[in-house]
């Protein structure tokens, strides 16, 4: 019933104001069609029309209303500009008869969406999602250059891991207006396009899985340093592109990025974490412990944090041992030993954070038996090798 009501708002106002106009008689005969409700007969007598006479402004614009009714919007559209290019009588209409598609597309959009993530059933929300695209896909057909079905509809496809398609939505987002979202998103799905294909190499050992990896990794740095530019105090971007410089392996330039970062927001631990991650790699012990300790203080279940401020104190202890064998120098024992003791309450911790890890309670059992704690060396192998099983 709803679907006639409409018919009538738009296409009976149309009829009565145009009732006394002179016309040709398919117009006249798809206005009678049209008050009668019978619209498919409507549409062919305004077709045969605009075949007759291209530049008629009304037949093409009464002819896009009953394609926009159909949910052709294409073809709506296209009618509409015909119309538009005739002349301009019927353009305000148009624009609100647009406006009133757009708005019904994206609110179905919207409630099939939410159906979708409601469903519990992986059929059935697959069909709701899919069902969701399509609506999403008509306010970018009836309205090309609004952000908002493009962005509803890259975070669906996001949010169903369909990353390809996603690309084309977000890079027209970024060509429109130049969101940040828009940029972090992108890149980030170039990152883990990355991660995919370098895992693919893994498995394949195919040079072309390999390059494959460092093209998307070098694609992801050019869309997040773009979007660095325009927006250099988006957190997000700052730390996704330094994490992109860490799977490049540049870790000088993600060094200084992460640095930026802890500048811009002290109290923002994942900078701090990933800024002592760039550290650590670089042999930097000291420096990656201040800012692991930083994250721990922000966050004292950071079980990342905890993990690698263990790990640089091991480090650290083991490479001034490292550096006194090079040297045929006699290791500074009490220093190394001071190392380890500090990294044994950061292993504890993680531990009772992550108990079923072998891999840590080895390491715990190692540094324990440098220390001379051999009980506590052999419990903590013992328990390595019960998770082990």
């Amino acid at each position: 019933m709803k679907k006639v009501f409409i018919y009538l708002s738009l296409l009976s106002m149309v009829f009565g104001f145009m009732a006394f106009d002179c016309s040709s008689a398919e117009l006249t005969g798809a206005k009678l069609y049209i008050q009668q409700k019978q619209y498919d007969k409507a549409k062919e007598a305004l077709q045969k029309e605009v075949a007759k006479n291209p530049l008629n402004d009304e037949a093409w614009y009464l002819l896009g209303t009953l394609y926009g009714e159909d949910g052709d919007y294409s073809k709506m559209i296209e009618s509409y500009d015909k119309s538009v290019a005739a002349s301009p009588k019927f353009a305000q209409q148009m624009n609100d008869s647009k406006k009133y598609y757009w708005a019904t597309s994206f609110n179905k959009g919207v409630r099939l969406f939410n159906q979708a993530v409601k469903s519990e059933k992986p059929d059935s929300a697959k069909i709701f999602f899919n069902d969701a695209a399509e609506m999403f896909k008509s306010t970018i057909i009836i309205e090309p250059d609004s952000i908002a079905g493009y962005s509803n509809l890259a975070m669906l496809y996001v949010s169903t891991k369909r990353l390809e398609e996603a690309v084309s939505p977000l890079e027209t987002i970024i060509k429109l207006r130049k969101s940040p979202e828009a940029y972090s998103t992108l890149g980030q799905i170039y990152v883990d396009k990355s991660n995919s294909s370098k895992d693919d190499f893994k498995n394949s050992k195919a040079v072309a899985d390999s390059l494959k990896s460092v093209e998307y990794l070098n694609k992801a740095i050019q869309i997040l340093e773009e979007g660095r530019a325009k927006f250099p105090d988006n957190s997000e971007i700052l730390l996704r592109v330094s994490n992109a410089y860490i799977s490049a392996g540049k870790m000088e330039v993600a060094m200084n990025a992460f640095k930026e970062g802890v500048i811009k927001e002290p109290k923002n631990q994942f900078y701090r974490y990933n800024y002592g991650v760039v550290l650590l790699n670089l042999k930097q012990y000291g420096d990656a412990i201040e800012q692991f300790k930083a994250a721990v203080s922000i966050d004292p279940e950071y079980a990342s944090a905890i993990y690698n401020l263990a790990v640089a104190y091991i480090k650290w202890g083991a490479s001034i041992r490292d550096v006194a064998d090079k040297k045929g120098e006699t290791a500074d024992e009490p220093t190394i030993k001071e190392k380890f003791t500090a990294a044994l309450p950061n292993l504890e911790k993680y531990l009772t954070l992550k108990p079923k890890e072998p891999a840590l309670w080895e390491l715990l059992g190692q540094v324990y038996a440098n220390l001379g704690m051999q009980d506590k060396a052999n419990d903590a192998f013992k328990k390595a090798e019960e998770y082990r099983k």
